[in-house]
């Protein structure tokens, strides 16, 4: 980035941070901050130890210097502006999770469908923060990064004191990581006309047995139960009947009666029903409780793609973690590193909502080629001099493919 490039991206930031709406953070003079300027541009030396007194004095600095990115720390220290960390004396920290697109196995490398998967993933995590630790959403901060993904800020005074070691824990338990499929089914005997209660097998120990699913109706108990209902439901959608249940069939203990038997009960009024609802996969099958434990394990990876969350570990377990300002600009987009309700996931577009520049046209010299989808447009650019929204313009200069302004000896546009 030349000195011309770097002077019209500060410019623009400058104009921005004059009237922005800025996310300070609780205890504010317990926070410390850092900041990469453009002049610090491409070798994004950071420059940290700040702290700031009040909110004038904050967004007196933004504006004032303009930074390419600015970031506050998750934890609280009584002496935040001390240069060694050791000297900060640390007081907590709120509990983070980063959701970024580099962290998913297969991630796309259009940045359209990459948002949107990683969109998907942040729903997972909802789940998992709302549900499975029961946080309400005025505990929760959810910020778009401005970039290739969303962080969620959790400010339970529970979790504060937590260290590394317990954060990482959560982040096994997200992900499922040694999850031990025998203990969630379980065998107990039957009650009703056949089971404990009936005269045949009054004072006997050894009563009919049924197959109950452990904590079907939370946690990863309802995940496998989604798992198995969704599996059974598409095994019987299957044409011949000669084609359904492949996995279940290597298992020694599974024949084609025992198959023909999770036909019928997924086929039955309320066999499917009962398993999400109760928890009962009590049918007349020998050992299921082993067949059941036997196909999660097998389906463990493809069960886990669909109900794990994929967190960046090393921030969740990052007691000192520094991470961006909702409200500010990402200094590698342009966009705005956005603070969203938990409701407004579901419609919300970064490419649009979190685009911040106006349409006023910008002459820009393009190095390689580029496309991208902002503001519901396509946008492809070629080598040379290109004239485009400013929007358009401070995105693709903050992704390194063109410089602002013409440059001699550069053809112009086709």
């Amino acid at each position: 980035m030349d000195n011309r490039t770097a002077r019209f991206l500060k410019t623009r930031f400058q104009n921005y941070y004059k009237n922005a709406e800025i996310g300070l953070p609780d205890h504010l003079p317990n926070r410390e901050w850092a900041f990469i300027f453009f002049d610090d541009m491409p070798d994004k030396m950071m420059h940290r130890h700040k702290a700031f007194g009040s909110p004038g004095e904050t967004l007196d600095y933004l504006y004032g210097m303009a930074p390419a990115h600015v970031y506050n720390s998750t934890a609280y220290y009584e002496y935040p502006d001390a240069r060694k960390m050791n000297e900060k004396n640390w007081l907590g920290a709120e509990l983070i999770f980063d959701l970024d697109a580099d962290h998913l196995p297969d991630a796309p490398k259009n940045y359209a469908d990459m948002l949107e998967l990683v969109k998907k993933e942040t729903f997972k995590l909802m789940d998992f923060l709302l549900d499975d630790f029961g946080f309400s959403e005025h505990e929760i901060e959810l910020v778009f990064s401005g970039g290739r993904g969303y962080h969620f800020h959790v400010r339970s005074p529970k979790v504060l004191k937590l260290g590394s070691a317990e954060r990482r824990e959560i982040v096994n338990y997200l992900s499922g990581r040694d999850l031990d499929f025998k203990y969630f089914f379980k065998e107990v005997p039957m009650d009703g006309e056949f089971g404990t209660g009936s005269k045949m097998f009054k004072g006997m120990k050894n009563v009919p047995l049924k197959c109950t699913l452990v904590g079907h109706d939370s946690g990863w108990g309802r995940r496998i139960a989604l798992y198995l209902t969704d599996y059974m439901k598409a095994e019987c959608g299957k044409r011949y009947k000669k084609d359904m249940f492949p996995e279940l069939r290597k298992y020694e203990k599974v024949g084609d009666t025992t198959v023909k038997k999770l036909i019928n009960l997924t086929n039955s009024e309320n066999g499917l029903k009962d398993i999400l609802e109760k928890g009962r996969l009590d049918f007349d099958v020998r050992n299921f409780k082993d067949i059941a434990a036997y196909f999660m394990r097998e389906s463990v990876e493809d069960f886990l793609h669909r109900f794990g969350a994929s967190v960046d570990e090393p921030v969740t377990a990052d007691i000192k973690r520094l991470i961006r300002v909702p409200g500010s600009l990402h200094g590698g987009s342009g966009m705005l590193v956005k603070k969203l309700a938990l409701s407004e996931l579901e419609k919300f577009d970064p490419l649009t909502d979190a685009v911040v520049f106006g349409e006023r046209p910008v002459k820009v010299t393009v190095i390689k080629p580029f496309s991208v989808q902002l503001k519901g447009k396509d946008l492809k650019v070629e080598e040379g001099i290109q004239e485009v929204p400013e929007y358009a313009a401070v995105y693709l200069i903050c992704r390194g493919v063109a410089e602002y302004g013409h440059r001699r000896n550069q053809p112009g546009p086709v």
